[in-house]
């Protein structure tokens, strides 16, 4: 079994490990056969010989498995100690070092992210509940009878002033870049390792960092395109976008009788999540061998309840300022839940750093921000079509 691993793993030489490894056994054991004087010395010896044989065959045995073991750990790269110390807590629970070497090792290869507000913060895109620098706490401007009205349908069917005042700010590809923690999502993505990235934010700025877009799952909706309020008709995106940052007032569809309001396709409070949420969620975490969760205080529901829907036996990685939902990672219980307490952009630096993917990290990040043009009529991320059956609960935003 070990020389078919060592097959299966290790790269073609004029001399394979396991040839390497044979020969190896039959020096050691010419070297200790001794020449036999006569049949009587054979037979008066016979009975230490027995004993030193076995004893050199054993040595000769670990002596040739330590040189393989040595040439695998250092052709595989997974002799470090540093890793080694760091992979396991004092209970053994699993670690941040442990979750970097099942990536690195393809042990996890379905990985599902699930990413909110605190990973476009670095872009300069503020989150929504911060106290003191949040979305919510600086809406005063707008004169609103309560901040989440911004993205209430029924208001905005009343007042969309104040919502297309703060679309001309936070309009994608405008002025702010993907971050750090988006380009993680892309070179999990080029590492085949991504299975699918479901945001809660409406910047596009993974499609913008280059994420296939089919592999992200826009639950909140996004500004690529758009439709009216009242017959759901769809409008150009790129038409809405030009009038949302040119006039004073939205577009109105030219198909319904109400003369409904335009606005992007992004959910509000009272619309319905995509149908194609409701369709992947449940296969993707089902299939899902790691879950990783970035950036949200997880209060919004439907998306809230992710993290509780994958396996019992699934790790759970949470890269976050503080520790939210049901994550448990110092439980003695804990076999799956690792939390990184600090901001998204440096614990994936982290995590790349552990799996040696660090360089790779950077160049992607630097690709992305080389030019937004190429990137404005990227379409096609899952998300753009509505239901009308669940929709976002307001309960923790009321709270």
């Amino acid at each position: 079994y070990l020389i078919k691993y060592i097959k299966s793993k290790l790269p073609t030489r004029e001399k394979s490990y396991s040839t390497l490894f044979v020969e190896s056994m039959t020096e050691q054991d010419d070297r200790n056969q001794q020449p036999h004087d006569s049949n009587n010395r054979e037979q008066q010896n016979v009975s230490h010989d027995d004993e030193s044989q076995d004893t050199v065959e054993e040595s000769s045995s670990c002596s040739a498995l330590d040189s393989l073991i040595d040439a695998m750990t250092d052709e595989l790269h997974i002799h470090d100690d540093e890793e080694e110390e760091e992979e396991e807590d004092d209970e053994g629970s699993p670690s941040l070092a442990t979750i970097a070497r099942w990536m690195k090792e393809g042990a996890c290869s379905k990985v599902v992210i699930l990413s909110g507000a605190g990973v476009s913060v670095s872009a300069g895109i503020p989150d929504f509940r911060t106290p003191g620098t949040g979305l919510y706490d600086n809406l005063q401007k707008y004169n609103l009878p309560f901040p989440e009205a911004v993205f209430d349908v029924s208001f905005y069917r009343r007042n969309p002033v104040p919502f297309l005042s703060l679309a001309k700010e936070i309009w994608p590809g405008m002025a702010h870049e993907p971050t750090l923690t988006h380009s993680f999502v892309r070179l999990l993505d080029e590492k085949g390792l991504l299975l699918r990235n479901y945001t809660q934010n409406i910047d596009g700025l993974e499609v913008l960092a280059g994420v296939t877009p089919k592999k992200v799952v826009e639950c909140h909706g996004n500004f690529r395109s758009a439709s009216c309020i009242e017959c759901q008709s769809p409008y150009d995106g790129e038409l809405c976008k030009t009038e949302f940052l040119t006039k004073d007032y939205p577009p109105r569809c030219s198909f319904c009788k109400k003369k409904g309001l335009i606005k992007p396709d992004i959910v509000f409070f009272g619309e319905g999540l995509p149908d194609l949420f409701f369709k992947h969620v449940r296969g993707d975490l089902s299939a899902c061998d790691l879950l990783i969760v970035m950036g949200t205080s997880l209060m919004v529901q439907p998306v809230s309840n992710i993290p509780d829907m994958v396996g019992s036996h699934c790790p759970r990685l949470l890269l976050n300022r503080e520790r939210v939902g049901n994550f448990q990672p110092k439980c003695e219980s804990n076999h799956r839940d690792v939390f990184e307490p600090g901001d998204c952009d440096d614990s994936v630096l982290k995590l790349c750093r552990l799996a040696g993917w660090e360089d790779e990290l950077l160049a992607y990040h630097a690709s992305a921000k080389l030019d937004y043009d190429k990137n404005d009529n990227a379409d096609g991320a899952i998300g753009q079509d509505h239901s009308t059956n669940v929709t976002r609960s307001t309960r923790c935003s009321q709270k």
